[in-house]
């Protein structure tokens, strides 16, 4: 039941780290993925309880220095706890099982990324080019199943594209039912297929059925923009209520599709940035979201695409209309400047200082 007829947040690479799930989950998201993660790097983290943000982190260091700690994966237990989901990348057997149980305590259900067609998933046989190996994409699933999932009570899901005909997509649809897994998703293109392209809905109708007689939930997944788009499609499909929905790309640009009623693009830019500052979300990947959900021929994109940091992003954002999105400032950058100018005089000033006091120290000594 925990996947049954929900809407959902797709695993998204950048695009789906901490803030963006917070805010989804804000806006109605059923269930929320992480972004895919290799196995073999998680592996490597270790867990730590962040207690300045309540967090859990999963970090990797260099040499044991803490200042070098690097965020794999974290979570917020006390808004996502039994609405997140682990995706996890992989090839192996050995390595998905040892992987999945460094998360399973701190998620809600362990994913395997059978689906994404990206160079940095397939080169090594990850992603969707597991679709071209069903039996070593089965025996992982299997190993899941059986060592992950059913002594920790967690469900075992994936997330599969369709091939190139309804017949072989069957066939591995009933391999994969067969594993015991308790979700598929199916993403409604083919591995060479692009998001321009009409995701071929006419597989699901039969992909259902035999979900449904394995008691595998399956959520639909391709071009779906929101709500309301998610439940009339699912019903001029003639599907059931207990077929879930997938939202990738229009839930990357507006993490409110899953709302009624969703937030123009100046609101969520300020909710998002919120959740961001808060949680101490590295400043690449807030502005990296914030260009996604700017449209691109908006002045504010072009100003927030040359921040540097933090405070350069403040000012700006403190100047933006929160309707329109219009600049009040109209040369922004200019005072991004002075501000930049001024951090440069600050930095050389205390550099100086560190320079004469340890000359000082030289001297005494």
């Amino acid at each position: 039941m925990l996947y049954a007829g929900k809407l959902v947040l797709a695993p998204m690479v950048r695009a789906g780290e901490l803030p963006t799930r917070l805010l989804a989950l804000h806006h109605g998201a059923d269930l929320v993925w992480s972004p895919e993660i290799v196995d073999v790097k998680l592996i490597q983290t270790k867990r730590l309880i962040n207690e300045n943000l309540n967090t859990v982190d999963f970090i990797t260091s260099s040499n044991n220095n803490s200042s070098s700690n690097t965020v794999v994966f974290r979570t917020l237990p006390s808004q996502e706890s039994g609405k997140l989901i682990f995706q996890i990348g992989s090839n192996d057997a050995d390595n998905a099982v040892q992987a999945a149980l460094k998360v399973v305590n701190d998620v809600d259900g362990i994913d395997l990324n059978c689906g994404c067609p990206k160079h940095f998933s397939v080169h090594s046989g990850m992603g969707a080019a597991l679709l071209s190996t069903p039996d070593l994409l089965c025996n992982i699933l299997d190993n899941l199943v059986t060592k992950v999932g059913k002594p920790n009570k967690k469900p075992i899901s994936c997330k599969i594209r369709i091939l190139d005909s309804l017949e072989n997509t069957i066939e591995l649809v009933k391999k994969i039912c067969e594993t015991g897994i308790t979700n598929l998703t199916v993403h409604c293109r083919t591995r060479e297929m692009r998001n321009r392209d009409a995701p071929r809905w006419e597989y699901l109708k039969d992909i259902e059925t035999i979900c449904r007689e394995a008691g595998v939930s399956l959520i639909m997944n391709g071009k779906l923009k929101d709500k309301a788009h998610f439940i009339n499609t699912r019903k001029a499909l003639g599907l059931p209520e207990t077929v879930g929905g997938m939202i990738a790309d229009n839930a990357e640009s507006n993490p409110s599709v899953f709302n009624d009623a969703p937030l123009s693009w100046p609101q969520v830019v300020h909710e998002y940035y919120e959740i961001a500052t808060k949680l101490q979300n590295h400043f690449g990947n807030t502005k990296y979201m914030l260009s996604r959900i700017i449209p691109g021929k908006q002045k504010m994109y072009q100003y927030v695409t040359r921040c540097k940091n933090y405070d350069e992003l403040k000012y700006l954002l403190s100047q933006m209309d929160n309707v329109t999105g219009e600049c009040k400032d109209q040369d922004p950058l200019k005072h991004i400047d002075i501000m930049r100018s001024e951090q440069k005089n600050v930095t050389k000033k205390r550099s100086l200082e560190v320079d004469a006091e340890s000359n000082s120290s030289k001297k005494q000594k």
